[in-house]
This record gives C-alpha cells, structure tokens and sequence, in this order.
C-alpha cells in the first residue's frame, strides 16, 4: 500500500482556510459487500488518523464496478448466464436509505470527517451509480444519481434526474460530485460551478493518462479543487468467470495483472497537482487544500461570473425528480344526509 502527498505540518487544529483531504484508490470485495464496508472502515480510520477531514472514494467502491462484466448481454440475445450474474450485482448493492447507509454514517461520525462514497444504489430492482455525502456528526447529508450511464453502463445501471445534484455548503467548504463521464458534460459541469462547488469531487472508473488532462482542465475552468478517485485493481480481485472480458494494460492474464491503473489525483484551482496521480498500487492519496487559492484563480476567469455572457448563453436546469408513475387520490367527502 502506498501513500502520496504533498501536505503541510498538520497542528491539530482544524483551520478556517485549510482544509486536508484524502482519496482512498482501493478495490471493491466483490459480491461481498459487507468486506468491502470493512475494507472502507480500515482506510476512513487510517485517513482520520492522519488529519484527513474530507475522504473520498471511487466510483461504485460498494457494489462494485462491473468491469468486463457481460452480464450475457448482446443485441436480440437472452442469456440465463447473465441474468444470474446480475441476480448476484443486484444483491450486492444496497438500498438508500438503508443498514449500509447507517454504518458509513456512523463512521463519518465516529472519524469525525465528511465522507464521499461512490455506491451501487438499488430502488427496487434497478441500480444507480451513486455517490453518497456524510457529515463529520454522522448524518447522511444526501446523493447524486449518475444521470448518463456511459456505453454498457446503461443496460445495467438507471438514470439519474435534476433531483439528485446536490452542492453542500459545509464549513469546510461547497461540496459536491460528478461520476466518471459526467465530468465530460459542459452543461453539467456549469450546473456544478453556478452552485458554487469549491470541492469537486469526481469518483469514477477511468484510470486513463487522458483522464488526467479533463481534471486539471475541470480545475482551471471551475476555479475549484478537483478530487479524481479511481479503483486500482487486479485480476484477482474479479470472481473468476469464463465470459468476462478484460483489457489488461501489459496483456497479462495472471491473478496479478492489472484490470484498472487508478491515476487518483488532487489538482488545484490553479492548474496545479497536488498530489498523485497514483498508477501503481492501493493507498491514500493526501492534500492540504488552502482555500484562499480559489479566489486567487477566480481574479481571471470565473466560469458563472464575469466570464459568463447570459444575454447570449444560459442554461436552465430541470431539479424536478421524474418519476415514470405518480398517483393522484382524491378524498371525496360523504354528503351530508342531515341536510337533505
């Protein structure tokens, strides 16, 4: 296990403008979710320990994220295969409100940190990519839905509505989260900075060198901090599958090749890499974070202020949630026989 960063010395006391975060990059325990919650447990301590007040995870590190997974998917094609695989992916994610939600809740409490963890939500019998916001007293602050699954992603995962994109306004500063490819959407990327985020985080699954330019291209733009977090993994942390499909980066088939690189990062308003990115193992990835800096990028460019042009381009945003069945009951009174 590894451990990036570029902090300063760490008082004690948590300052006004100083804010010290902490990526885990970590690989999900497969179809077994309540390891993984342990496995969670063990970094968020280990991050605490270390002074971190604002912890973040990867995209789906509960539930997991299915990578060359098949799930006997293919155009016109019904596999019985993979509607028991997907039988075990649903049962390893969770309900939000849920047990899973209390116990992480109750870790954001008892390490005293806001946490950011990437989930696989289930409503029913469908699943949403979702991060899940927790404060340092223990309470479930709330959840963004995923709201455009990426290729495959869709046929497993739903979409996520305007209902779901929340930017907190914490002590520690405006905090909030767009998943993997969302951070390839302008619109919602300027939803995000016109709530004013400072703490941006972007849990995903792309450990990409590409990657690595739209972070720090997300930080400029949005004069805010940008926390990239990304599942290392290795064959081995897959359940063995005959009809899983992977692209190992050196071609290697053995338990030890690697499945996802990571390239967690922490960038500044400024352009600058604070700490990470990190391609070579499990581990933490650790910044102090002077907030001050965003107003030292925002002299030139703010994105919704005055760089904006509103009399030529503006974008409204639907926060409405879109249910596909609302029910209308009408109580009728009984009529009144007496007046009769």
């Amino acid at each position: 296990m590894s451990t990036f960063e570029n902090t300063t010395p760490f008082n004690g006391v948590a300052s006004s403008t100083i804010v010290r975060a902490t990526i885990v990059q970590a690989s999900t325990v497969y179809n077994n979710t309540p390891a993984t919650l342990e496995k969670a447990k063990k970094y968020i301590v280990e991050a605490a320990s270390k002074g971190a007040e604002l912890v973040l995870f990867p995209e789906a590190f509960i539930g997991g994220y299915p990578r060359g997974f098949r799930f006997g998917l293919a155009v016109g094609v019904h596999n019985e295969e993979g509607r028991d695989e997907f039988r075990k992916y649903h049962a390893s994610a969770i309900k939000v409100p849920g047990p899973e939600v209390e116990k992480l809740a109750e870790l954001a409490g008892k390490n005293n940190v806001y946490l950011v963890m990437g989930a696989i939500e289930k409503d029913g019998y469908t699943l949403y990519c979702t991060a899940l916001f927790f404060s340092p007293q223990g309470q479930f602050l709330g959840k963004h839905r995923k709201l455009m699954p990426t290729t495959l992603e869709r046929c497993i995962w739903g979409q996520g509505d305007g209902s779901t994109i929340p930017v907190y306004d914490t002590p520690i500063g405006k905090l909030g989260a767009a998943i993997c490819w969302e951070n390839r959407m302008p619109l919602y990327r300027t939803a995000l900075y016109a709530k004013g985020i400072e703490l941006y985080c972007a849990p995903t699954a792309d450990g990409s060198k590409e990657w690595q330019s739209s972070m720090l291209h997300i930080a400029l733009e949005g004069g805010c901090f940008v926390l990239s977090a990304c599942q290392f993994c290795q064959r081995k942390d897959f359940p063995d599958h005959p009809d899983y499909l992977f692209t190992d980066l050196d071609n290697n088939k053995e338990h030890d090749a690697i499945v996802s690189q990571g390239g967690s990062v922490i960038i500044s308003p400024m352009g600058q890499v604070m700490a990470g990115p990190n391609f070579e193992s499990e581990g933490l990835i650790t910044a102090d974070l002077d907030l001050g800096e965003i107003a030292r990028a925002k002299l030139y460019f703010d994105v919704v202020g005055h760089y904006s042009k509103p009399d030529v381009l503006n974008l409204t945003v639907n926060e409405h949630p879109k249910k596909p069945v609302t029910f209308v009951s009408k109580v009728e009174k009984a009529e009144d026989e007496s007046k009769k």
